[in-house]
């Protein structure tokens, strides 16, 4: 048996082969569809009410202006939110040019505009440069941390924010529709890419200006759009109590990870911290380790000197 993930039904998410009906945290990820206007602490802290869950984390902030995507973890999801974070994710966002703000999105204030807009063609020609592998400053209005402090804070109170550019990586790049001064774009990218950046950027490079002015995250990693939940129908089913049919177990987050099937004495040594022997071993590599009912356990890691893998992170829910 090496199953691609927890046979679990998604309303035993998450459980480790200690969890019982005695468990009163409930552990996995929820797919949430962000309404615009909210900020993902917003809906954490929504989640967090209406679930009465003590432990809720997102993975991978969204704009206010922003819908979408968003993962909500729980309980002890929250410790693969790290995995969450690094899947590649899929954007639609429209652009309008002629504008230029000083959050690089439609929630700003101006700071330039001008009549020339690009041609589709110009625009055709310039979206290779911004594919692959480049460099890209954060907008001054983030929530990455200058000298300790948000940057948006240090922004909002006039600061000038030098934010150094940073290697990002933008897998694909379509040009969906042109109807000046619109453009609409599909972006699948990597981890810390910002498309309010990316819309800033493309402004200039068209001797022009631009920026976001609608944007929806499509999928993150195998978590797409279509399988999310609108906030609205969360509530509802949080309202008549079912809403843990929702949580997707929380191996979904490392199926990237090959799976170990080990028996219950080596289950053990695990939920111990002791390490276990399960075929050859890849130094530094990562397994999703599984007990023999299927029921997900740990994380593990090569270790060729001790010629096994140790544990890394440990899923037991209750004592």
């Amino acid at each position: 048996m090496s199953p691609d993930h927890c046979p679990c039904p998604r309303s035993n998410a998450g459980r480790s082969p200690c969890a019982g009906s005695a468990c009163a945290e409930a552990s996995g990820i929820l797919n949430i569809d962000k309404p615009e206007g909210w900020t993902s602490h917003d809906v954490v802290a929504r989640v967090r009410r209406l679930t009465r869950q003590r432990r809720v984390g997102h993975a991978g902030t969204l704009d206010p202006l922003a819908t979408g995507v968003l993962l909500i973890c729980l309980g002890q999801a929250t410790r693969v939110s790290e995995y969450l974070m690094e899947g590649r994710k899929r954007y639609w966002a429209r652009i309008r040019f002629g504008t230029a703000t000083d959050t690089y999105d439609a929630t700003g204030n101006v700071t330039y505009e001008t009549p020339a807009i690009p041609s589709q063609p110009e625009i055709e020609a310039l979206l290779p440069r911004f594919e692959g592998r480049i460099m890209q400053a954060p907008p001054s209005f983030s929530a990455l941390k200058v000298e300790g402090q948000p940057a948006y804070r240090l922004a909002r109170r006039g600061e000038a924010v030098a934010q150094a550019p940073r290697p990002v990586e933008i897998y694909e790049l379509r040009l969906l529709s042109w109807n000046p001064p619109d453009l609409e774009l599909e972006v699948l990218c990597g981890k810390g890419t910002y498309i309010r950046s990316l819309a800033h950027d493309l402004g200039l490079a068209a001797r022009s200006a631009a920026h976001l002015s609608a944007l929806q995250r499509r999928a993150v990693g195998q978590f797409t759009i279509d399988e999310a939940t609108p906030l609205e129908e969360f509530e509802i089913l949080a309202e008549e109590g079912s809403w843990q049919s929702l949580l997707y177990p929380l191996d979904e987050a490392l199926l990237q990870y090959a799976a170990l099937v080990v028996p219950a004495a080596a289950v053990e040594r695990i939920v111990h911290g002791q390490p276990i022997e399960a075929g050859p071993v890849v130094e530094g590599e990562l397994r999703r380790v599984y007990g023999p009912h299927g029921e997900f356990v740990a994380l593990v890691q090569g270790d060729q000197g001790l010629g096994a893998w140790r544990p890394h992170k440990v899923f037991a829910l209750c004592a």
